[in-house]
């Protein structure tokens, strides 16, 4: 009598042993175990046959997709409107009366509302639901849109302290009153904005959500150009004192004051853009959690542990784990997931293989 093969036949992959894990086994409800329609092929298939495709009813419009939906949207497109508007007229009268520094200020304004455009539409954008491409979502839009006026930020605390050495190796301070005007008005035009996010307005913030960034960003943006109007107007007011060289040191300050106050963030949002482990667990924590695994006996070798940061508040891992033959798949992965649940990671995938 011929004695059963202790392998399994599977018609899609043929013989499977106890040691063959082709699958990677995920708490996330990612996929459902009943069969849906579509094509199938099998080993000994030749061709694959195509059912009729199922005629799909409408979808109905989906009010996330509203650009002004939310009061953070409202406000930082009604501010949007009046920089734009400003920095028209500041142009028009720049060129209308040669003034070089109206016309270089109005270029200013006009690349700020260019960012602070781009922070609006990862807004609007990031309340889309993930798709085929992205799947994911685009909640990482408010990180980038962060992220790129951290940025600029930092350029324009660099210019500003270029432009203060300037002035102290050629002695060009002077009072100007044209540029005092301007000043004062996009002082105030700024002062709205920070009113606006006034709840962002500190240097260090808990970051829990991709919003708060993003928030964060518009409020040092419009907190910076407030900064370096205010620096303005004070040096005009010291030169009009006889202080020397005053315009070098308002800039100076500036310059110093609009970098400590975007540096944090500049570190925050690129730390979650290179994938870095999660901020709120200690790596020691990982490391317990990894010798907790390896220390229990269905458990030969851990290996690939990778855990990261989406988003703020959205923590992913990854990793794979070799069993002994004997051991019981279901009692580790749940063990496993329990450990890394306790840390905040929720969204974890095991790959298991024996050894």
């Amino acid at each position: 009598m011929a004695m059963a093969d202790p392998r399994a036949w599977n018609p899609n992959y043929g013989v499977v042993g106890s040691g063959d894990r082709r699958l990677a086994y995920s708490r996330q409800p990612s996929f459902s175990s009943s069969p849906r329609p579509g094509p199938g092929l099998a080993r000994s298939d030749s061709s694959i046959s195509m059912p009729a495709p199922l005629a799909q009813p409408p979808k109905a419009p989906d009010v996330r997709y509203r650009w002004l939906a939310t009061r953070p949207m409202r406000r930082l497109a009604l501010l949007l409107a009046l920089n734009a508007a400003y920095s028209a007229v500041e142009l028009a009268v720049g060129l209308l009366t040669g003034r070089v520094g109206l016309v270089s200020d109005a270029f200013h304004l006009t690349f700020g509302c260019g960012l602070l455009s781009f922070s609006l539409f990862a807004m609007a954008a990031s309340r889309t639901k993930p798709d085929s491409t992205y799947t994911y979502g685009y909640k990482r839009l408010e990180v980038l849109a962060a992220f790129t006026n951290a940025l600029f930020l930092l350029f324009m605390s660099f210019s500003l302290a270029v432009e203060a050495l300037h002035s102290f190796m050629q002695d060009e301070s002077e009072h100007k009153h044209y540029l005092i005007v301007s000043a004062v008005t996009n002082l105030l035009v700024n002062l709205l904005g920070v009113w606006f996010f006034r709840s962002y307005a500190r240097v260090n913030i808990v970051y829990r959500k991709a919003e708060d960034m993003n928030h964060h960003s518009i409020c040092l943006h419009v907190l910076a150009d407030s900064v370096r109007s205010a620096g303005l107007i004070l040096a005009s007011w010291f030169l009009s004192l006889g202080i020397e060289n005053a315009e070098v040191l308002c800039l100076g300050i500036v310059s110093v004051a609009v970098f400590m106050l975007v540096m944090p963030l500049f570190k925050a949002t690129g730390n979650v853009l290179l994938q870095i482990a999660p901020g709120n667990v200690p790596p020691s924590a990982f490391i317990k959690c990894g010798r907790q695994i390896t220390a229990c006996e269905d458990v030969s070798e851990v290996s690939q542990a990778r855990f990261w940061e989406l988003v703020p508040g959205h923590a992913v891992g990854c990793l794979s784990i070799r069993l002994k033959n004997s051991s019981d798949d279901e009692s580790v992965l749940e063990y496993v997931h329990g450990l890394y649940e306790d840390l905040g990671i929720h969204d974890l995938t095991i790959q298991t293989e024996k050894s």
